[in-house]
């Protein structure tokens, strides 16, 4: 594990991985950090090949909700698992580095969730997630909810074999985060706009905000959600039965 930047393996080299450049990994070449980068995130993309067959062969919708820490996520998710309740199977990866409060609050929905503590780890992995795949249940033509660690930054690199990244940003953020950390909006399919309930008690900027996205990403979707009051969530959840693949035969 990398002590400095906390994400990664045990192997000293891995802090290199996202630009990190860090005294323990002096004396490496540019070709040396390249390939060590190249060789991390191509096995991590073996892993997520093969979750991502395996729940292609279940029809099950695997999406990787991605956020700073605050943005609502955990909330947004507990009233999608709520309205969704009884209609399709459901089931959750929750990753934080410590305690299994957000496990905890997606519990007491009735929907299956399985904590991962990454530690001083800033993502989750498709190791990780397939591991996790053993022993949650779901049955076939669900969906699973991958709440990923509170990060615009490494969990942009790291596929899980997810369907679609959909990134929340919430109002109270600033209007800039899609192009300070554009590797997460570019990965992105989908942008939700979380906590407009706030809108009338901030300077935040909609439109340039979504420039801003459309900037580094010109094809991702946008959809504007309070997950406290309920406004758009009708409209997340008609992409989430839409965005649903069916089971291969």
């Amino acid at each position: 594990m990398c002590t400095v930047c906390g994400c990664g393996t045990d192997s000293a080299e891995h802090s290199l991985i996202r630009g990190h450049s860090h005294s323990h990994a002096a004396g490496l070449s540019n070709a040396r950090m390249v390939q060590i980068e190249q060789d991390i995130l191509g096995k991590n993309n073996q892993y997520a090949a093969q979750n991502r067959q395996w729940l292609a062969e279940r029809g099950i919708l695997a999406l990787n909700l991605v956020s700073s820490p605050g943005s609502g996520k955990t909330t947004l998710l507990t009233e999608t698992l709520t309205r969704l309740q009884g209609n399709v199977p459901m089931a959750v990866i929750e990753g934080d580095q410590q305690t299994s409060n957000d496990a905890d609050r997606i519990r007491a929905t009735g929907v299956p969730a399985l904590q991962i503590n990454t530690g001083k780890g800033c993502h989750l992995d498709a190791h990780m997630v397939g591991y996790a795949l053993e022993s949650l249940p779901i049955a076939n033509g669900g969906i699973l909810f991958i709440e990923n660690v509170g990060n615009l930054v490494c969990p942009a690199a790291f596929d899980l074999g997810e369907a679609h990244k959909v990134v929340i940003l919430s109002v109270t953020e600033g209007e800039d985060k899609p192009i300070k950390y554009p590797d997460m909006f570019h990965a992105a399919d989908l942008m939700i706009l979380n906590k407009i309930d706030l809108l009338p008690y901030l300077t935040f900027d909609v439109a340039k905000c979504e420039e801003y996205a459309r900037r580094v990403n010109p094809t991702i979707q946008i959809l504007h959600v309070s997950a406290t009051s309920g406004a758009g969530i009708g409209g997340w959840i008609d992409w989430l039965i839409c965005a649903k693949p069916p089971i291969q035969a």
